[in-house]
């Protein structure tokens, strides 16, 4: 079956109160409509796909997208128009038609395959959602009646037809004079032709406004999953801050057993990363002695455990230039290859600060922060920041004595976790969390990824 994909991405984004459409803010660090795009050239259903826009962004999109795959055409002023336009667009022996918003970037594989296998069976399908909400019948300011909500569905995208079906419908309303129809399965309902429904997903939401674009960032979080690679790192050299304890520790091992170069850098080694111009001379004199760099991997970390009021001004500024000041020196100062690697080590803490270690928590979500600015400043370059849970290291261990250690991560699968992240040749950007994989919350599952939440 020849199946054509026409994401509409053409509106102008007035409820997201900006300039930019909100198809080409960035989520993770990439563009909303880019993400979406992905997911629908990783499916390989779909001979043509056709990316429907504002005109004055058609250059634009043609200079991100390289793909033989994807055609970029202009929309019109209605999202009934663009989709017809990308109707026209479509191939002459098109069979089905698939209709999706580019701003819901979680559309499963499943709901696309789902689609397909639906449409030609039915000839339309609608993916749609049961309510939560009570839904209120108000053609005024005043509710008229309270419909059975198990009557009712929520539709979302995508909407897949029968090409020759969707292009009837289309030109029926024109014909009538209605050219502003938000849905194109109302369209086809009014030829008439009935409509098969399948199951949409509510982490498929489709994102309007600043709410939504926070919300997505929370469904990166939890939802996707890190690929796995097999890319070599044989004779390739990182930098690994505070390498010799703990996380940094176990990297640079697991570093060399791949055949890369482990270049540790702390205190006892010589180098005093939180004082610029010791971090300058080191890497100096690693360009001088090893050339530039595949990576950096910032481990440095130091936590003191104890009431902000009972914390010295040494210790405060300790923790800050220890926990922040240094990696943000070690990122201005590494001389790095094109195409290299930046990871900054965070902790679970950063969503949320925590009793007696606030400083820590602090200075962990302005780790994440700032891994977020570099990867938009820098995208010559992979800078990502990784997420550990608990972990057994002896700083943990000095803090937390009562801890049990088998509820702890062990530094060896924070340093798998890392290796991996240094072997994706397309992710920045994003914060990978590492977590047991016995932890209740995986529930067995795989690492994720999670996007950088936004100031």
């Amino acid at each position: 079956m020849k199946a054509v994909a026409i994401l509409l991405m053409a509106g102008t984004g007035t409820r997201f109160h900006s300039h930019t459409p909100k198809q080409f803010h960035r989520l993770a660090g990439k563009k909303i409509y880019l993400h979406t795009l992905e997911v629908f050239l990783c499916s390989q259903l779909f001979e043509k796909i056709l990316l429907v826009c504002p005109p004055s962004w058609v250059d634009i999109v043609h200079r991100e997208v390289s793909s033989s795959q994807v055609h970029v055409l202009a929309g019109g002023t209605t999202r009934q128009a663009s989709s017809f336009l990308g109707l026209q667009a479509c191939p002459a022996d098109t069979e089905i038609a698939l209709i999706h918003d580019a701003v819901r970037p979680f559309v499963s594989q499943e709901i696309l395959k789902e689609n397909l296998l639906l449409a030609k069976a039915h000839g339309a399908v609608d993916t749609c959602i049961p309510s939560s909400d009570t839904i209120v019948y108000a053609p005024s300011k005043q509710i008229d009646s309270i419909p059975l909500r198990t009557h009712y569905q929520r539709g979302q995208t995508p909407q897949t037809f029968s090409y020759p079906l969707i292009l009837k419908a289309h030109l029926a309303a024109l014909k009538d004079g209605i050219t502003e129809s938000s849905d194109d399965c109302s369209l086809v309902l009014r030829l008439p032709h009935p409509v098969h429904i399948t199951p949409g997903s509510e982490r498929n939401i489709k994102i309007t406004t600043e709410l939504d674009l926070f919300l997505a960032e929370q469904i990166l979080r939890l939802s996707t999953l890190l690929p796995l690679s097999n890319t070599s790192l044989e004779g390739k050299r990182y930098a690994i801050t505070g390498g010799t304890g703990g996380i940094g520790s176990a990297i640079c091992s697991l570093l060399e057993q791949e055949g890369a170069q482990a270049i540790p850098l702390s205190r006892s080694t010589g180098v005093d990363l939180t004082h610029f111009p010791d971090v300058q001379k080191a890497f100096d004199q690693i360009l001088t002695t090893h050339g530039p760099l595949d990576g950096l991997i910032n481990s440095i970390g130091e936590l003191t455990k104890s009431p902000l009021q009972d914390l010295s001004l040494d210790a405060i500024d300790s923790q800050i230039a220890t926990n922040l000041t240094a990696p943000i020196y070690c990122c201005q100062c590494a001389h790095l290859k094109k195409g290299a690697h930046i990871v900054n080590i965070a902790s679970s803490s950063y969503l949320r600060g925590k009793k007696d270690y606030a400083i820590y928590s602090a200075t962990k979500a302005a780790i994440v922060n700032f891994t977020q600015g570099l990867a938009e400043e820098r995208p010559d370059l992979h800078i990502n920041a990784l997420i550990p849970q608990r972990t057994l290291t002896p700083m943990r261990v000095c803090n937390f004595i009562d801890e049990d250690p088998a509820t702890l991560l062990h530094p060896d699968e924070v340093a798998r976790e890392a290796l991996q992240l240094l072997k994706q040749t397309h992710l920045t950007g994003i914060a990978v969390e590492v977590r047991s994989k016995g932890s209740a919350e995986v529930k067995g599952e795989e690492k994720t990824l999670s996007p950088l939440i936004p100031e």
